[in-house]
């Protein structure tokens, strides 16, 4: 039985330690639970120790467990969103950090306008042009943005990124430093609807390389719950 709650207190600690290293403070930086696959038991303890974000990758997993979870929390969609499951996903999370067209942005903002809300969004950008992963091309984001802009029920307030997964944790750096950098240039554009603070980027692997970088958000999966159990 994995110990959730000693779990989040290393990975608590490596965050401090990590914030303190690049003087940083830690309590800018917000642990994201990625429970894709975990259990109800597991999610449940991980909010009961102190985590506030739980992030899932899939629209449906996501219904099941919130369905079953009274502990608040808040929650993000942390996988690829397609069109078809854009008013599912506006019902069940807080934030979708995976916003990377503009069709599904269009949808987006026609389902939120039905229901007379704003859409909290990051927009992922895929730095390392990998085609097994999502995400917008680097030089396709500043179009994504002003298509957003122009939309009336959505706020984009963070950049999300998965870089290529990297032995050396040095190799990975330039990418979480380069998102850093397209979150002030893309603010500098002082656009409507429009205010990056967040920067979601870093997980197990690399969270304390990417918290060194200006990441406010890591997404940690198997550092907090252990492996998933399929």
């Amino acid at each position: 039985m994995v110990d959730v709650a000693a779990n989040y207190l290393r990975v608590l600690a490596r965050i401090n330690s990590a914030a303190a290293k690049c003087g940083r403070k830690a309590e800018d930086i917000k642990l994201l639970g990625a429970s894709k696959s975990q259990s109800i038991d597991a999610i449940e303890a991980a909010i009961a120790a102190g985590v506030k974000l739980i992030g899932e990758n899939y629209v449906q997993e996501a219904k099941e467990k919130k369905d079953r979870i009274a502990e608040s929390a808040e929650w993000h969609m942390i996988g690829h969103l397609q069109r078809n499951k854009a008013k599912a996903a506006i019902e069940l999370f807080d934030i979708l950090e995976t916003l990377d067209n503009p069709a599904l942005a269009r949808e987006l903002d026609k389902e939120a306008s039905k229901r007379g809300k704003k859409v909290r969004v990051f927009i992922e950008v895929n730095l390392g042009n990998e085609e097994s992963k999502s995400g917008i091309a680097k030089n396709q984001l500043v179009s994504l943005v002003e298509e957003v802009a122009s939309l009336s029920n959505m706020r984009v307030e963070g950049l999300m990124t998965v870089p290529p997964f990297r032995e050396n944790l040095e190799e990975v750096r330039p990418f979480f430093r380069e998102l850093t950098d397209l979150r002030e240039r893309l603010n500098e554009l002082r656009l409507p609807n429009i205010d990056i603070r967040e920067l979601s980027m870093g997980m197990t692997h690399d969270y304390t390389v990417a918290i060194e970088e200006g990441a406010t958000i890591v997404r940690v999966g198997t550092a907090l719950f252990g492996p998933r159990s399929q």
